[in-house]
Parts: C-alpha cells; sequence; structure tokens
C-alpha cells in the first residue's frame, strides 16, 4: 500500500478500513511506512478462547454504524496529531462480520486458513479483531498514540460486539468503556 516508504516532506496519513474479511498486519503496517521515522509501533487485538456465563465463546462478531466510524476514527486521528505532532501515518482496521454459516462447523485447522472460509462472518478464537498502527520518529510518541487510539475507539467508536459461543448462542456485549453505551439500556437487553 505504501512501499517504497513516503518522502520526509509528504503529510501524515490516516487510514481506516472496515472489513469482513481477514486483517492483515502486513498491510496495516506497510501504511504507515515513512523514512523519517524510525518506529512503527503495533497493536493486534486478537479473540481470546473466554468463559462467559458458563459458556466457551469461540468467536466474536462485530457490527459497525460505518459512516459514524469514519468521523469518530478522523476525530481521534486529529487528537492524536495534537498531541503528538511528531507522528506521521495513523492507520486503523477493524473487522466486522455476521452470518454464522456451515464452515463454522470445521476444524479449526480448515479454519486457520483464510481462503478455506470464505463464509465465515465471526472472528474465531485467535485471529485478528482491531489492527492499528503508527509511525513515528521515536518510539515512545507511536506507542503513546497506539494507546490513545485504543482507549478512544473502546470509548466513542460505534462498534459494537456479540460472543460466538460454542453451543452456536451468541449474545451481545456491553463495553463499559463507551460513554453512550449506558444510553441504550443494558447488554442483556440487546441480547438476540
Amino acid at each position: 500500500m505504501s512501499w517504497p516508504p513516503m518522502a520526509a516532506s509528504e503529510k501524515g496519513r490516516d487510514i481506516f478500513k472496515l472489513s469482513r474479511d481477514w486483517l492483515s498486519v502486513e498491510e496495516a503496517v506497510a501504511a504507515v511506512g515513512s523514512a523519517s521515522c524510525g518506529a512503527i509501533s503495533l497493536f493486534i487485538g486478537t479473540t481470546r478462547e473466554d468463559q462467559s456465563a458458563g459458556r466457551k465463546v469461540i468467536g466474536l462478531e462485530y457490527e459497525a454504524y460505518e459512516a459514524m466510524v469514519t468521523s469518530e476514527l478522523a476525530e481521534l486521528c486529529r487528537d492524536v496529531r495534537a498531541r503528538w505532532p511528531d507522528v506521521a501515518h495513523i492507520c486503523v482496521h477493524h473487522r466486522l462480520g455476521s452470518l454464522i454459516t456451515l464452515t463454522a462447523l470445521m476444524a479449526p485447522s480448515a479454519r486457520a486458513n483464510p481462503s478455506a472460509r470464505p463464509f465465515l462472518r465471526w472472528v474465531p478464537v485467535g485471529e485478528a479483531s482491531v489492527v492499528a498502527a503508527v509511525s513515528s520518529p521515536h518510539r515512545q510518541q507511536g506507542q503513546r498514540a497506539v494507546a490513545h487510539l485504543l482507549d478512544g475507539l473502546k470509548a466513542k467508536v460505534p462498534v459494537w460486539k456479540k460472543e460466538v459461543y460454542e453451543d452456536r448462542g451468541a449474545s451481545w456485549k456491553e463495553n463499559a468503556e463507551c460513554a453512550w453505551a449506558s444510553c441504550h439500556g443494558n447488554a442483556a437487553a440487546l441480547n438476540h
């Protein structure tokens, strides 16, 4: 995407992507590459195997108010640049998905190959749900900027998460970090 790295005089880029497919860490890293930067700070948020109310979580499903996601991420990037002016480029990729299909019943080894599961629309355990990358001249600014981006993403960006369980049931999860979540009632009211 951004290879070769940008010249020092080029303006910073903010790259956002919502995807219903596997997220590429390499793509996010390449998007922020810059010859003027000595650091690329990276965060990869993965689906973890967990228990919720005695049920084993095997994946996550995400929905988003896509038009507002772009607006909120742009605002977060402006805030990052105000706090850390040396930040060169910012990239945030977030997974979306719905429609559990028969491929969800495949063996984990088969699900691990993205090309073998074209209809799997939730994020299985171990796979990336979000990838954020920031380039900066020095690591400290980039690391702080990535942490700030993720905190802002959780608190302000309209992306909702549903846990998918081993029994193929699912439950929407409330994000306690989100300021406006309490306006919509508790998670139990959102469960399907």
